[in-house]
């Protein structure tokens, strides 16, 4: 099926507004740039999504960015500002770092951007470890952690909300299995990546985050505990979607965020 854009042409993707009507990379890129956070939800094998997510960061470079992303756990900061500041090469640092299997082809180039341009990226997540924790002995359980690995995770107590569309799908897809051990899972993975974010941001410097599109759909998520500790901060939200082709818009992906990324079913994954 050939797509509506006309003329046999096959769209890769499409940006829409939050309400679904076709916008552009260059109204994009101007929201980002008056922006305090980027929010970039991606989808994590897409190449599309990957593309722009560098082709965005080039383009912010001029504003002195500062960078963060989920695919790096805090407890791997160290090695992230060594390979940063060129005291690891990339051989050390990739068998030192606990790296998801695309980070050469779809992370590794944003991590170089920002070492060519000597421009702090931060590992925003909480280590796997912790969260794994909690789904299995819920959030108490962080509790008993030696202080000094509190260090890696949001500050506790931490707030959490069962009744966000975010958490009560994750319970309702489980069938309530488990209770509310694995929302919290996911939620404890938000409330860690806002904290680091909001611990790293420099006024007047847009920072800009890459995370799976689910951590910041609809405007909850990481941007709620973002709000929620700084109600002040004008958050640019990017969600992505597959759809059978990249247009026309699926409504039901209406205000998932402030642009949306329509992407073809058809695409090709990067693993």
């Amino acid at each position: 099926m050939l797509t509506q854009a006309g003329k046999g042409v096959k769209e890769p993707y499409r940006i829409y507004n939050s309400k679904g009507k076709r916008s552009n990379y260059t109204k994009m890129l101007k929201a980002a740039k008056e922006a305090d956070v980027v929010l970039f939800g991606e989808l994590h094998d897409n190449p599309i999504c990957h593309w722009l997510q560098l082709e965005l960061s080039r383009d912010l470079i001029e504003l002195d960015p500062v960078f963060g992303a989920e695919m790096f756990e805090a407890d791997n900061q160290a090695q992230v500002d060594s390979f940063l500041l060129g005291l690891l090469d990339a051989k050390s640092f990739e068998k030192q770092c606990r790296l998801w299997p695309n980070y050469k082809t779809d992370y590794k180039p944003l991590l170089e951007l920002a070492k060519e341009h000597k421009r702090p990226f931060i590992a925003t997540n909480i280590p796997r470890k912790y969260a794994s924790l909690v789904y299995r002995k819920g959030l108490e359980a962080l509790d008993t952690l030696p202080s000094a690995e509190k260090h890696w995770i949001v500050p506790l107590p931490m707030a959490y909300d069962s009744a966000l569309r975010c958490y009560a799908a994750i319970f309702e897809m489980a069938g309530g299995h488990g209770g509310q051990n694995l929302p919290k899972a996911q939620a404890v993975k938000d409330a860690t990546m806002a904290h680091f974010i909001l611990q790293n941001l420099q006024k007047g410097k847009p920072f800009v985050h890459f995370n799976g599109t689910y951590h910041s759909d609809n405007f909850e998520s990481i941007n709620w505990y973002l709000k929620r500790n700084r109600p002040d901060l004008k958050i640019l939200t990017i969600s992505s979607t597959l759809q059978p082709e990249a247009h026309p818009f699926n409504p039901e992906n209406k205000g998932a965020g402030n642009f949306i990324l329509a992407i073809p079913e058809s695409m090709t994954r990067t693993y």
